[in-house]
């Protein structure tokens, strides 16, 4: 087989694959955002409250301070030795009186730089090095986020939610749109802190469009692959549940938080699993010293595998991180496993800054 053959059976086995494991659809929403909630295994749906809330639990984007004002948020990491990229950028203001929050967040997760070899050959035969051509795989998405406080005398409560545009490109071959909706809610009481995320409660959609040349199609019809069509990818609602409690010791303290992810599209290799619902926890733990300094630690992705002699044993997902306030300005960094199995840890930094109303 050429290499311009191999090239189009492997493009067509990944878009197969994109349409097929279904059960894993937009997974990359679910990576997470901000060195903060990696470096506690992404345990941080009851209590986050800052710009990233916009992505984990639009409802903590009502309990940053009134004196917050406009608050933005970056982060950049790096997959398998810089071969996949994932950034995201995040604005916060608030809204009547600061009694409400909008948010607006834009993720991209991409593969660049990508070797098109269907054109590396000529109309004789020969190879052309001139003519090769990169593209590009990535997926974005877009939301739109709301929340507010709700009255109450002995307890805080927000809720909130998210309008969601994702768009997936794989070169010139494919493309995506799709479309979802997310409800949430914080309840906080004492010391305890509770949340709750309704995920694609619409069951979120990609509509997939295909572009393929006459030349294209034949080949995959000479290689016994079916040509794909314009098809649509659906993504099943997930529950989030999230725990918290705050231990104080003076001007620091320390946050333990328990979050459970529940899935409702089919079995998956997880620490409870079952069809349709799976259940997957994740643990994270922080210490904040003097809103100055943070430490965290936090375990995720809890699976059964199994070794080459047949043997099960449970792997899970670890990470550490630290935060540094300097004035307006948070850096936090994480270093985390993104794929326990093949031991890639990668580091993570990202940046958030406050930008507080003058005072009259």
């Amino acid at each position: 087989m050429t290499i311009k053959n191999t090239f189009t059976l492997l493009l067509a086995l990944l878009l197969a694959m994109q349409l097929q494991a279904q059960k894993y659809s937009n997974e990359f929403l679910s990576i997470g955002v901000g060195a903060r909630a990696q470096g506690m295994g992404n345990a941080v749906i009851a209590g986050v409250n800052d710009v990233t809330a916009g992505v984990w639990n639009p409802a903590g984007l009502a309990n940053l301070e009134l004196s917050s004002g406009l608050q933005l948020g970056a982060m950049h990491s790096e997959w398998f030795g810089g071969v996949g990229k994932f950034d995201y950028l995040g604005i916060v203001f608030p809204i009547s009186q600061g009694r409400r929050r909008l948010g607006l967040s834009l993720i991209r997760f991409g593969i660049d730089e990508i070797p098109n070899t269907l054109s590396l050959y000529e109309s004789d035969g020969t190879i052309n090095f001139d003519n090769l051509r990169e593209f590009s795989a990535a997926d974005y998405a877009f939301l739109i986020s709301y929340a507010q406080k709700i009255n109450t005398q002995k307890a805080d409560w927000s809720v909130g939610g998210n309008i969601k545009v994702v768009h997936r490109t794989i070169g010139p071959f494919a493309t995506s749109w799709g479309f979802g909706l997310d409800l949430s809610t914080q309840y906080s009481i004492n010391k305890w802190q509770f949340g709750l995320v309704a995920k694609d409660i619409t069951t979120t959609f990609n509509a997939w469009s295909f572009n393929f040349t006459d030349e294209e199609k034949e080949v995959l019809e000479l290689t016994n692959n079916e040509v794909p069509i314009n098809s649509v990818e659906i993504t099943n609602p997930q529950v989030l549940l999230g725990f918290a409690y705050r231990f104080e010791f003076g001007r620091s303290h320390l946050r333990p938080e328990l979050n459970w992810i529940i899935t409702t599209d089919g079995q998956r290799n997880t620490l409870l699993s079952a069809n349709p619902f799976s259940l997957d926890p994740a643990l994270g733990l922080e210490y904040q010293y003097r809103g100055v300094l943070s430490l965290r630690a936090g375990t995720s992705q809890f699976q059964r595998e199994k070794d080459f002699d047949g043997e099960e044993s449970l792997t899970f997902r670890p990470s550490v991180g630290l935060g540094l306030q300097l004035g307006n300005l948070v850096i936090d960094y994480a270093f985390t496993d993104l794929g326990s199995q093949e031991n890639t840890f990668s580091h993570v930094i990202s940046a958030m800054l406050t930008i507080k109303p003058s005072k009259e």
